[in-house]
């Protein structure tokens, strides 16, 4: 098993970060303890802390001091070869690389980013730390703004200088690739390994991406140093030219295209007027925002104006101290980095990593083992990957919620699932537009005018006939989001239906009792919990839809419950849980556990399953090994349970959310089971990491219904 990683680049602007947070994942998915490292940073002022370091220290929660992240900045690095120290340049860095290195299990090394004056020093010092520290490359190949051919020419000729300094490589990335490039057009890019025999290396290809390759409103608000006059809303709006205003209105309109940034000097309010009337006009693209040169700002009385249209025109206004000539000079140089913040970008890096890059053969190539302990990133990661290696149809019918609509977009971005959204179309988009996301690849039906609301209305008369139900009632039903989107799920036009950020769970289950109804043999639909604790995931269930459940009951849910676990890759071992362990204790609440685990001992017999279950148990008997080699030794089950039956609601709500609270357990749920077709419900206090765990729980609750109909 490989130790460590260093990725590196062929030169600057290579989208890199965007490869560094695929990469990171994927370790996190396998491994729990990984460290990053930067061998060399690109400093630029007292002060100034490493963004890419920020980004993967913050979004994959690493436990490491920022100072302990890093060897030296550039400038230190070219000092110390320059004065014939370089020695001491590699100790530096190894003493750092090594203090990690006993602290975790692998260390991800992020090679310079190529901002320096003298290129060919950052390739070789990078290439001789990749050697000194014993790590296998994986080579950033840049395809920005290079045909094919160049492209292959260059990237054999960064390979080859890799080889010659006695480094292995893992794989090469073609990044920001251009639409006609494709994978096949590298097929004779080779290397040598050690054995010095020629071996054709993987080569994979993700396309440019303008999401990642175009600076934010935002990105150029900071670059610049600039200020934010109107226009807060509008900073992740997208930039893709900019245009200086300096000619009469009537010539400068002209030279507007979609997502321009317009640079003018603050006391143009001809150009200012005439930008913001081109952003209301239909016949004028729209722009992404104006910068205000030379620390001037319009009139008053134009002010005011600007003031009073920023609620409907939401163009970002900024205002910088440079002149129009510096202010251009310096946007040309924008440097763009992922913010920790920037949700989107991070969905959008991720999402196009686990699309063109096989992770499966990438992670075999770094990692060869089978982890031990499953963290909470580790399993929520595996979530999203499962989820996309068959993409599954889920609605979402609460349309217009802005938790919804974000973790839609973030949903989109990870390649989770194909989504539809019910409600008004009008309102739909408008909300998503406030929110700053952009919704094309998304489907949005209002279902109080779509061309299914009369099929649907027949449906549910017929299925509902039974208890004297009109066409009035019907149609009113059916035109409700919730209920319509139970009824695509029913009817097979979606996989999955996902509802309650803002719907009671009344609401959001009560369609799917009355029409989705239960799988042939289950009698019960219940929920589980997964709990994602510091080094293990569990299953408790039921905590969220049965008060009082009977023996009977009890068994169909612990046997759905280990299927649950399952699907999820919880390998189940069933407790029945009580007050008392096996035959220790009386009463009545006693009993029914007894009675409930003969129940699902019978029915793993009868249906042939292979499923450890045990019961009564008590917790810490199901739980801790020692205590279970005293109340009950020789239990292939007690000490080592993974799913945990309650005898009751009121117990297992408040034991998931002690464990939650007190043992900062994450806990993903709740999972509703037993139905024909995978529903779920949100918490109406829900985040949007929530909606989207569960929407991937539930598309992979779809994949796994299609594989038990094959």
């Amino acid at each position: 098993m490989s130790t460590n990683l260093y990725i590196t680049a062929t030169e600057e602007r290579s989208g890199k970060s965007a490869i560094v947070l695929g990469v990171m994942q994927m370790l996190l998915k396998s491994l729990d303890r990984v460290a990053f490292f930067r061998p060399i940073i690109h400093e630029t002022e007292e002060g100034w802390e490493d963004p890419v370091i920020n980004l993967v220290l913050e979004h994959f929660d690493l436990d490491i001091e920022y100072e302990d992240t890093f060897g030296l900045t550039l400038q230190e690095a070219q000092e110390l070869v320059n004065s014939g120290q370089e020695p001491l340049l590699h100790d530096i860095i190894l003493n750092k690389y090594n203090a990690l290195k006993s602290e975790f299990d692998f260390v991800l090394c992020d090679g310079t980013d190529f901002r320096g004056k003298d290129i060919a020093f950052e390739s070789n010092i990078n290439t001789d730390i990749a050697a000194n520290l014993g790590a296998p490359v994986l080579l950033i190949s840049s395809g920005r703004k290079k045909e094919t051919e160049e492209l292959v020419r260059l990237t054999q000729l960064s390979i080859d200088a890799l080889v010659e300094k006695g480094v292995d490589i893992m794989a090469c990335i073609v990044n920001r690739a251009a639409a006609n490039v494709q994978v096949d057009d590298f097929s004779r890019i080779r290397a040598k390994n050690k054995g010095n025999a020629d071996t054709k290396l993987p080569v994979y290809v993700i396309p440019e991406h303008r999401e990642l390759s175009n600076p934010t409103v935002a990105d150029v608000k900071r670059w610049l140093g600039a200020h934010t006059l109107y226009g807060e809303e509008g900073m992740t709006t997208l930039v893709e030219n900019y245009v200086v205003a300096a000619m009469q209105i009537g010539n400068y309109l002209d030279y507007i295209t979609p997502g321009s940034m317009i640079i003018t000097p603050g006391d143009r309010c001809d150009i200012i007027l005439a930008t913001i009337a081109s952003r209301l006009s239909t016949t004028y693209p729209d722009i992404s925002g104006i910068i205000l040169t030379g620390n001037l700002l319009p009139s008053e009385n134009v002010l005011r104006l600007l003031k009073g249209l920023s609620n409907t025109v939401p163009v970002p206004i900024l205002t910088t101290e440079g002149h129009t000539y510096q202010t251009i000079e310096k946007v040309g140089e924008l440097y763009g980095y992922i913010e920790p913040q920037d949700t989107r970008r991070i969905a959008t890096a991720i999402g196009e990593f686990t699309k063109h890059v096989d992770v499966k053969e990438l992670g075999r190539r770094v990692v060869s083992v089978r982890p031990t302990r499953v963290t909470p990133k580790m399993f929520e990661f595996a979530l999203m990957e499962k989820a996309g290696r068959n993409l599954q149809r889920i609605v979402l019918p609460e349309g217009t919620c802005d938790r919804m609509l974000q973790a839609a977009d973030i949903l989109l971005r990870r390649g989770v699932a194909n989504l539809v959204l019910l409600g008004n179309e009008e309102d739909v988009r408008m909300r998503a537009i406030g929110c700053g996301l952009d919704l094309k690849w998304v489907e949005i039906i209002d279902p109080s005018r779509s061309s299914l609301l009369n099929s649907f209305v027949d449906e549910y008369m017929e299925l509902r006939k039974h208890k004297g139900v009109i066409e009035e009632v019907a149609r009113d039903r059916m035109s409700d989001p919730t209920y319509f989107g139970t009824m695509m799920v029913h009817k097979g036009l979606a996989d999955g239906m996902v509802s309650g950020a803002e719907n009671t769970t009344a609401h959001t289950i009560r369609p799917a009792f009355e029409f989705v109804r239960t799988k042939p043999g289950i009698s019960v639909v219940s929920s589980v919990f997964i709990m994602c604790l510091k080094d293990r995931v569990l299953v408790y269930g039921d905590c969220a839809v049965n008060p009082n459940p009977t023996a009977q009951q009890l068994a169909e849910i612990a046997l759905s419950s280990a299927e649950t676990a399952r699907i999820f890759g919880v390998e189940p071992r069933v407790a029945m849980l009580s007050y008392s362990t096996g035959s220790s204790g009386k009463g009545e609440d006693v009993e029914r556990i007894i009675e409930a685990t003969s129940i699902a001992k019978g029915l793993i017999r009868e249906r042939g399953l292979d499923l450890h279950l045990e019961g009564p148990l008590q917790y810490d008997a199901a739980i801790d090994p020692e205590v279970a080699a005293t109340k009950m030794p020789n239990s292939d089950v007690a000490g080592k349970a993974t799913v945990f039956i309650f005898p009751d609601l009121n117990t297992g709500n408040n034991t998931y959310k002690a464990v939650q609270r007190s043992a900062n357990a994450v806990a993903i749920g709740p999972i509703l089971q037993g139905l024909n077709k995978p529903v779920n419900d949100l918490s109406r206090g829900c985040t949007v990491d929530d909606i989207v765990n569960t929407v991937a729980i539930t598309a992979i609750q779809a994949q796994a219904e299609k594989e038990v109909k094959k």
